[in-house]
């Protein structure tokens, strides 16, 4: 097993981070951020199949894109065309240096352009808005 310690100095570490495997990535810690998105796909069976497909084949480039940013830990759920991302990551990950990073990375804008051939915006989304951030309003403790 790999053991990195945490970009914020804390005695923390993140256990099995390789960017060439689907080895998760696991914090040993309590403090991190959770963020939770919805986005629609086009309500086409075959094309939701090539999406699903495609997340299963996710490249190396776009891993690590996701863990240099702060991201710990990453999970997609779908029910129909209906999609739910979980998000959590470490405490200084920032959603806005997130998203002007993915702008300045070829990669992942090639991945995006590709993914928003399946993709559509919620009923309620604001022009240009993919994935919307969810507001939680019950945790159970």
């Amino acid at each position: 097993m790999i053991q990195k310690p945490l970009k914020n100095g804390r005695d923390a570490f993140a256990i099995g981070v390789d960017y060439g495997t689907n080895q998760r990535c696991h914090l040993t810690t309590d403090e991190m951020k959770r963020y939770c998105f919805a986005l629609d796909l086009r309500d086409d069976k075959e094309l939701i199949q090539e999406y699903d497909e495609w997340h299963t084949k996710v490249s190396p480039e776009i891993k690590k894109s996701i863990i240099d940013a702060g991201i710990i830990r990453m999970d997609m759920y779908r029910a129909g065309n209906r999609m739910f991302m979980i998000v959590e990551a470490e405490d200084h990950f920032s959603l806005e240096e997130k998203a002007k990073r993915d702008a300045e990375n070829p990669t992942v804008q090639k991945w995006e352009d590709l993914m928003w051939q399946y993709q559509q915006p919620l009923p309620f989304a604001k022009p240009g808005e993919k994935w919307m951030l969810m507001k939680q309003i019950f945790e159970l403790q």
